[in-house]
C-alpha cells in the first residue's frame, strides 16, 4: 500500500512534467482512493477501461490519454458523465501523462521504441521524439520487419528513402507532420504512429522513408514502463490494460 499523491509526486518529478506545454492536464484528472495497493494502466482513458480497473480492485488508472482536451467541449455530456460515475463509484484516482511520457529519454515512449529498433539515441527529435543511428545499416524492409514485431502490427510503409538506413527519426502517435524536419536533419526514415493525407506524396518528394505502426500501438510501451517504475519504487501492483485500437 502507498500513498496515492507520492506516487503521483515521483510520477510528475520523474517525468518533469512542469517542462512541458500539452493541449491536456498532466498528472491527476480525477480524484480517488488516498492509498494505492494496485495500478492499471492503459493507452487510453475509456469507460470500458474504469469498468476493468474497478473489477480488478485497482485504486489508480495510469494512461497516455488522458479524459481532458483542450479541443473538448467543456459540458459534461453523457459519455463523460458515465465515464466519471465509473471512476467515482469505485473511488479510482485518473492519471494521465502525455508529452511528458512521449518525451522521456528512459522510458518515453520514442525511447523505448528506439531501443527495440536497434537505434542508438544521440538526443531528441523535434519537441517529444528521439533520432539517433541504427547500430547496423539495415533496408527498409528489414526496419518495417522490426517495427511489426515491436508493434505487433503490420506498419504502413512508404519507402521512398535511400537503400540503406543509418538514421531514423522517431515520433510516437501522431507525428507525420515531422517528416520536413527528419528530411532537413538528415534523417533516413520517420517512424511514427499514423500518417496524414500528404504524408506519402512528401516522403517521394524528400526521399525519406515512413513507417506508420499506429497510433495506439507506438504508445503502448511508456505506461507499461512507468507503471513497474512506481510498482518498483512504493511496492504496489500493477496491470497493463490491453484495449486494441486499429488507429
Amino acid at each position: 500500500m502507498a500513498r496515492r499523491d507520492e506516487i503521483i509526486a515521483f510520477a510528475d518529478e520523474l517525468l518533469d512534467v512542469g517542462a512541458f506545454r500539452d493541449y491536456g492536464p498532466m498528472g491527476m484528472q480525477v480524484v480517488g482512493a488516498d492509498e494505492v495497493s494496485k495500478i492499471v494502466c492503459a493507452v487510453s482513458a475509456s469507460r470500458e477501461l474504469f469498468e476493468h480497473a474497478a473489477a480488478a480492485d485497482a485504486q489508480l488508472v495510469l494512461v497516455h490519454h488522458g479524459l481532458f482536451w483542450d479541443s473538448e467541449p467543456r459540458t459534461v455530456d453523457g459519455r463523460m458523465k458515465a465515464r466519471l460515475q465509473t471512476l467515482f463509484d469505485a473511488d479510482i484516482t485518473l492519471v494521465a501523462y502525455h508529452l511528458a511520457l512521449d518525451a522521456h529519454l528512459e522510458i518515453g515512449n520514442n525511447a523505448l521504441l528506439a531501443r527495440e529498433l536497434g537505434v542508438r539515441v544521440e538526443g531528441p527529435f523535434g519537441d517529444v521524439g528521439v533520432g539517433g543511428a541504427l547500430t547496423q545499416p539495415v533496408t527498409i524492409g528489414e526496419l518495417a520487419a522490426a517495427v511489426a514485431r515491436t508493434v505487433d502490427r503490420e506498419p504502413l510503409v512508404f519507402a521512398d528513402g535511400p537503400e540503406r538506413i543509418e538514421r531514423v527519426a522517431i515520433v510516437s502517435g501522431g507525428g507525420a507532420s515531422r517528416l520536413s524536419r527528419a528530411a532537413a536533419e538528415g534523417y533516413d526514415v520517420l517512424v511514427t504512429g499514423e500518417a496524414e493525407e500528404p504524408t506519402m506524396m512528401a516522403a517521394r518528394e524528400l526521399g525519406v522513408h515512413v513507417v506508420a505502426g499506429g497510433h495506439y500501438a507506438t504508445e503502448r510501451l511508456g505506461v507499461q514502463a512507468l507503471a513497474e517504475r512506481i510498482a518498483d519504487r512504493f511496492g504496489v501492483a500493477w496491470e497493463f490494460v490491453e484495449l486494441p485500437n486499429p488507429i
